[in-house]
């Protein structure tokens, strides 16, 4: 498999790090809590080279740099919005996982002239959407992560990226009716989000469709054969 070089923007408060692959229509690639550009080298490389793909490392992840004291989606919404300004991308279709499918949902009600289709994956918009004892686990590593910081360990990432999944990401049910994007929702068979929450998502946007992948948790639905495939034919319906 080919080798994905990065690549680095400056805006006015992040320096934000990027992979950039292929020809043809644009794609982005945004990542979940926690994680980097790198989930999606296979998308780029292999399974989506067809197209031209760009995958960011949102604002406090990966090899983006920036001087934050809180994060926020609305926050990683703009910088997504700010790069596309920059580097002069008009229009593009959006695959957000996790995280990046509610940065997917807020991008969708601030800039839905910049959307072709976009597919958001396992999102949920409010922290009520997260399985309990899901929730339950992010309060005690938050918790955790705060008394590691206030000792003097580097764990000031980690404090803001939890407190991301212990937030509301800023958009209201009556907003997610608003969204006029062409949207697919897909989520995994044993998810860290409630089936029922993604389900009232899927059923406030006008023109999404919904699709459980069978056969995958939360935590690796985008190594499905099938999740790649329901991208792909949604975006060439």
């Amino acid at each position: 498999m080919n080798k994905l070089h990065t690549h680095y923007l400056d805006l006015p408060d992040l320096r934000i790090a990027y992979c950039e692959s292929g020809s043809g229509q644009n794609l982005l690639f945004l990542h979940g809590n926690s994680e980097s550009k790198k989930i999606f080298a296979r998308y780029q490389i292999e399974l989506f080279k067809d197209y031209h793909t760009i995958a960011l490392d949102s604002r406090g992840h990966g090899q983006s740099r920036s001087a934050d004291i809180a994060l926020t989606i609305t926050q990683l919404s703009q910088d997504v919005i700010q790069f596309c300004d920059v580097k002069g991308i008009e229009k593009t279709h959006l695959v957000g996982y996790s995280d990046g499918g509610n940065i997917a949902l807020l991008m969708a009600k601030h800039a839905p002239h910049l959307l072709e289709r976009v597919v958001a994956i396992s999102p949920n918009y409010l922290v009520s959407g997260t399985e309990e004892k899901t929730l339950r686990l992010f309060r005690r590593l938050s918790k955790l992560w705060k008394i590691f910081n206030r000792l003097g360990l580097p764990t000031r990432r980690m404090v803001m990226r939890f407190d991301l999944m212990l937030n509301d990401i800023g958009i209201t049910a009556e907003e997610l009716h608003q969204i006029s994007t062409g949207m697919k929702i897909l989520y995994a068979e044993e998810e860290m989000v409630k089936p029922e929450h993604i389900r009232e998502i899927a059923e406030l946007v006008p023109n999404a469709t919904l699709e459980m992948i069978p056969g995958c948790t939360h935590m690796n639905i985008l190594k499905q054969q099938r999740t790649a495939e329901a991208i792909r034919d949604y975006l060439e319906r």
